[in-house]
């Protein structure tokens, strides 16, 4: 081998210290990327990786419906946080409505308690502590509403809605108890559409089986007795005869 193509090849000797492989370790599944494709529904087609179906569907009700479903709107008015636990229990399996209800209750309900304190005793508060509170709970408002408009977001992807009546983050800061009961009256109306519809069961027939009557059975004799009796007319007769040596 000429001197300006060194070998690639790697000579193996006797002195190689042995290699540990690992029971199963080659015998490891493939990663394909491009067997990962996502397809259309109804053509079958791939689609691209930076596809996103358009989301022109208009919601079930609206922002301001909450009285077509007194329970949630009670629910929503009294208790926002049990609402948006199960909201997101919903969306999210993994996550206990529980504790998305412990953080709605410390980030939104104790802000609007702190508020509320704040308001009652603001005489008995320094000027500049009152300006911080209230920077604190604005900006607490702020992270709370943009956390459940990433939640309405992700319904919106999911259900190719589209944004009513305007930025989900910003539907949340000015309107968070309608908006939870709009995502609840919408998330109610898709499962039921997805539920299982009860199945008519049809019995199929009983066997039938082909039964002979009697006068068949009487004339099958007879027939049997005369086709035998035709057959034999058919036949030569036979005739006795004798062959005598001379």
């Amino acid at each position: 081998m000429a001197q300006g193509n060194p070998s690639h090849y790697v000579k193996l000797t006797k002195e190689q210290a042995p290699v540990d492989v690992t029971p199963g370790e080659l015998n490891q599944p493939v990663q394909i990327p491009q067997l990962h494709v996502r397809t259309c529904y109804e053509c079958g087609q791939s689609l691209p990786a930076s596809y996103e179906p358009p989301a022109d569907e208009a919601w079930s009700t609206g922002i301001f419906g909450c009285a077509q479903d007194p329970e949630s709107c009670w629910t929503g008015l009294f208790c926002p946080c049990v609402l948006f636990g199960h909201n997101l229990e919903s969306m999210r399996e993994e996550i206990p409505w529980t504790n998305a209800c412990v953080c709605h209750v410390i980030c939104v309900e104790g802000g609007i308690a702190l508020a509320a304190v704040t308001a009652i005793f603001h005489g008995y508060f320094d000027p500049n502590t009152l300006r911080l509170l209230g920077e604190g709970l604005l900006f607490a408002w702020w992270i709370c509403g943009i956390y459940n408009g990433l939640f309405r977001q992700e319904l919106q992807k999911k259900y190719h809605l589209q944004d009513s009546p305007c930025d989900p983050c910003m539907v949340h800061c000015c309107m968070h108890w309608c908006a939870l009961c709009q995502e609840h009256r919408e998330m109610t109306a898709h499962l039921s559409d997805n539920a299982v519809m009860a199945l008519t069961v049809v019995n199929p027939p009983p066997v039938q089986e082909m039964k002979a009557d009697r006068n068949t059975k009487h004339e099958m004799p007879s027939s049997s007795s005369s086709s035998s009796s035709e057959s034999g007319d058919a036949l030569p007769r036979s005739t006795n005869l004798e062959i005598q040596p001379l």
